[in-house]
């Protein structure tokens, strides 16, 4: 077995974001949406295992519930991986997954670039973070952000990315019983596809809302609850397409006790806001 000298048995992170706003500006003649969001990290999410092959193969441990190996992002991550610099070696790899489906916190993306940044450092590869962003964008819109590891303000269909300093505040997130689809949101007629557009100054002066969540809220009553239950402690919000729903709190404590009082059998957690991703203290360079 070959390994390098950062393969260990220390699970590499790969963390929730939230969009702290979205709006879309437009739509490219390919039919892809034109957005304008803020991403930022959370100090909680999925982690992910490597074991490293010598005869190429990439085994994924754990399957996710109805997700072929041939479609799971972490899987088309590593052997994306693999084409682009002829490595001949492999990994298995497991997913201890945390981060719902369809629930707007980005858990395939992040997972995708988590492979992607690992699987560079533990095969030695030597790929460049402008690369490994390049190649996460063929995987998906949000995958370059999770690569690059700094909160950013996002434009185009969501590659364009400006990093931004933010407060790291506590949240609450929920996650409502229900996994939305993006195309179904994209897709609705009733959707907002014309915002102006802003500047990182008006989203810090207090502009910007999620114009999916209209959307969402119509299609999926148990979101349009967790908003309803969740805005009399602090302002609510949706991430991205849904389904999770956040609020920002001042501390730690505060953010304990919302969760403390969820109603019986909702799913949420708190943590912290992150301006860096966990996933660059993982890497002995950064």
């Amino acid at each position: 077995m070959v390994r390098s000298a950062v393969d260990d048995k220390a699970p590499w992170p790969a963390p929730a974001k939230l969009n702290l706003f979205l709006h879309i500006t437009g739509r490219r003649d390919d039919g892809y949406h034109l957005l304008q969001s803020v991403f930022q990290f959370l100090d909680y999410g999925d982690e992910l295992f490597f074991n490293l092959r010598e005869d190429g193969e990439i085994q994924r441990l754990n399957a996710l519930p109805g997700v072929p190996a041939e479609q799971d992002l972490v899987v088309r991550a590593a052997r994306l991986l693999q084409l682009e610099t002829g490595t001949s070696l492999g990994a298995d790899i497991r997913v201890d997954k945390k981060l719902p489906m369809g629930g707007g916190l980005g858990g395939g993306s992040s997972d995708a670039a988590t492979t992607l940044v690992a699987l560079n450092q533990l095969w030695a590869l030597g790929l460049d973070v402008k690369r490994l962003a390049e190649l996460g964008l063929a995987l998906g819109a949000d995958v370059p952000v999770f690569v690059r590891g700094q909160a950013a303000w996002a434009e185009g269909v969501g590659e364009t990315l400006t990093p931004v300093t933010l407060e790291e505040p506590w949240f609450v997130v929920i996650i409502p019983p229900v996994s939305v689809s993006t195309a179904e949101v994209f897709g609705d007629s009733q959707l907002t596809r014309d915002c102006p557009p802003i500047t990182i100054r008006d989203f810090l002066s207090g502009r910007g809302t999620n114009v999916c969540e209209p959307v969402v809220r119509g299609h999926y009553p148990q979101v349009a609850e967790a908003l309803n239950w969740l805005s009399p402690f602090a302002p609510a919000r949706m991430t991205g397409t849904g389904a999770c729903v956040f609020a920002a709190f001042g501390n730690e404590s505060q953010a304990r006790d919302v969760v403390s009082q969820l109603p019986e059998g909702w799913n949420g957690f708190f943590a912290k806001g992150r301006n860096r991703s966990p996933l660059l203290d993982r890497i002995p360079t950064c």
